[in-house]
């Protein structure tokens, strides 16, 4: 079939050639991801080494409920990914993007700008 002109008769051979195309990418889409990785605990040495702290100082964290963490038993337990959101959450702003805020709050409330 001409795929740059198709005629109203071959339209339901265009469509249907379509869908198998579409199949035949969805499979091999499906193929190229990987798999979602098993969200498994990790022990405190392991969320020492991520997060960069002392054992001590990781225990005290987790004591004052500063730092994402699951207690069964005695032990303590972390998660990686958790651990990764809580570092991520701690960003601090540049000057520019904290001067950019109270330009955009000054303007908005009394219509002004800050000189540079």
């Amino acid at each position: 079939m001409d795929k740059s002109h198709i005629t109203f008769e071959e339209l339901p051979q265009a469509v249907s050639e379509l869908f198998a195309e579409l199949e035949e990418i969805k499979r091999l889409l499906g193929n190229l991801q990987p798999p979602a990785p098993a969200r498994r605990p990790i022990p405190v040495e392991e969320a020492c080494r991520i997060v960069g702290k002392a054992r001590q100082t990781v225990y005290a964290l987790a004591r004052s409920g500063k730092i994402p963490c699951y207690r069964r038993g005695r032990k303590l337990y972390f998660f990686e990914d958790e651990l990764i959101g809580w570092i991520a959450g701690g960003r601090r702003s540049t000057f520019g993007e904290i001067r950019a805020e109270a330009q955009s709050f000054l303007y908005d409330k009394y219509g002004r700008r800050i000189r540079p």
